[in-house]
């Protein structure tokens, strides 16, 4: 291969790297804290809000069935709005994170649901708070349910990310 090939083909990995760490940390970051929302709020949950829970997993499912292509295009006002650029890699960031966060929320969701009720049943009759419960049983128990997810969700996002150079972005998939 010629010296400009593998300088095209350095470039176009590190910034899918870029990409898609960037949106996978944002997709934690945003993602986590949805799904223990979603697990607490649940009926059956530490704090039942049916009708709360009902409308963010709405909302996040409905993200979730958006096409990658079309919501990279739905999002590039806003992605304009925040980064102040709709091409290239910093722009692609902003809806491969938007599409990341309701993927990881429902991973997140079904591992901390795994958690053995019997756990959280034995911290609550020993005084402990939601809040305990949460960070003492569950985060810690879904852990590597959490970390797979997260693999998976990278997985998923260097394919959607080949779909970002139709922005310019010139991943991989440029």
């Amino acid at each position: 291969m010629s010296r400009l090939i593998l300088d095209l083909l350095w470039r176009a990995t590190a910034e899918t790297l870029e990409m898609v760490l960037a949106s996978g940390a944002l997709a934690v970051a945003g993602g986590l804290p949805l799904a223990v929302l979603l697990v607490l709020t649940s009926p059956s949950g530490l704090y039942p809000l049916p009708l709360l829970s009902r409308l963010v997993g709405g909302v996040v499912d409905a993200v979730r069935a958006v096409p990658f292509i079309i919501l990279l295009v739905l999002l590039i006002p806003f992605t304009r709005m925040v980064v102040g650029t709709a091409l290239g890699t910093t722009a692609a960031i902003v809806p491969l994170s938007i599409a990341a966060i309701p993927y990881f929320a429902r991973i997140a969701e079904v591992s901390l649901r795994e958690v053995d009720t019997g756990l959280v049943d034995a911290v609550r009759a020993m005084g402990g708070t939601r809040w305990m419960v949460v960070r003492y049983v569950l985060l810690p128990e879904s852990l590597p349910g959490l970390i797979s997810g997260f693999t998976v969700t990278l997985v998923t996002l260097v394919g959607a990310s080949a779909m970002a150079g139709a922005i310019g972005a010139g991943v991989l998939g440029d």
